[in-house]
């Protein structure tokens, strides 16, 4: 069976951090679907395995969290009506935890906008801190029980509710594109003692800018969008193994797992292209050959 250097593997990563789709990507690195696929797989499940084992102990003093919405195979209101729809199409919501000093996306979980996803959510970021945080989230509701019961009140929680009017557009097409009339915000302490001060979702929401810019399935407006819930959620751990560990952030000169104190070193794509190659299977050994009797 071919085997892909780590050359040809880098450049296909590459192309797949800054924002291009599977057929841009097998255009410019001259390999087939298939390929692109199978490595985006690999890498996906490596950064997955990379991360819940190492983005640990993150001394952080506060953390920002938020949810951007994508969507697979087809928008939920399209799903009755879609053929052959797949049993996970529909709306696919990504749960970021950001801290805003280092910049590290400590926590992350795909699934849907629910109490249960938000109380899975909440239960990995406490486990992945080193102590007690100033925790800002948004208004929506599941937020509350999860972090309740996630952090059994060791946490300074406060909410940050924005108030919207109408949309700003005129009228049609306009209207549905065009984003509602921000109108102000509530300041809601939650548990603890939350320096309301610093009650803010300003950096996990500039997040979900990167995230749609380097992510091609996120761009809306698009076909580009996810097939496969699997595959949208290894281009997300790829995506964000890429920005923790190998980006460097402007402001910091350094990537965020860096300022986080968790690498020594900035990465490079190569060594994610390492982890790929480390989790693969040894060939197997064939035994000593034999001549067939007639």
């Amino acid at each position: 069976m071919n085997k892909l250097d780590t050359k040809t593997r880098a450049m296909i990563l590459r192309c797949l951090v800054e924002g291009n789709s599977i057929r841009a990507t097998c255009r410019l690195t001259d390999t087939s679907k298939n390929t692109v696929t199978k490595l985006l797989e690999d890498a996906g499940r490596a950064c997955l395995a990379y991360h819940d084992e190492h983005v640990r102990g993150v001394a952080a003093t506060r953390i920002q969290c938020d949810e951007i919405w994508a969507f697979c195979y087809a928008k939920e209101k399209n799903v009755p009506t879609a053929k052959a729809a797949p049993e996970d199409a529909g709306d696919v919501w990504t749960w970021t935890a950001l801290d805003p000093d280092s910049k590290l996306i400590v926590s992350y979980t795909v699934g849907d906008r629910d109490a249960e996803t938000a109380r899975d959510f909440m239960f990995d970021l406490a486990d992945r801190l080193a102590n007690r945080v100033q925790l800002t989230t948004d208004g929506f509701g599941a937020y509350l029980k999860a972090v309740g019961d996630a952090f059994a009140a060791d946490v300074d929680y406060a909410r940050l509710i924005k108030l919207f009017g109408e949309p700003t557009g005129a009228k049609g097409h306009e209207r549905t594109y065009s984003p509602a009339q921000f109108s102000g915000i509530i300041k809601e302490p939650v548990f603890g003692k939350p320096d309301m001060a610093k009650v803010s979702t300003s950096h996990v929401e500039r997040q979900n800018l990167t995230m749609r810019m380097q992510m091609r399935r996120f761009t809306r407006l698009t076909n580009a969008f996810s097939k496969k819930a699997e595959n949208h959620l290894y281009a997300v751990a790829l995506h964000f193994m890429h920005y923790n560990f190998v980006r460097t952030h402007k402001t910091l000169r350094m990537p965020p797992a860096m300022a986080a104190g968790l690498t020594t070193r900035p990465w490079e794509i190569e060594d994610i292209v390492a982890l790929v190659e480390a989790a693969e299977e040894p060939p197997k050994k064939r035994g000593p050959y034999k001549k067939r009797e007639k």
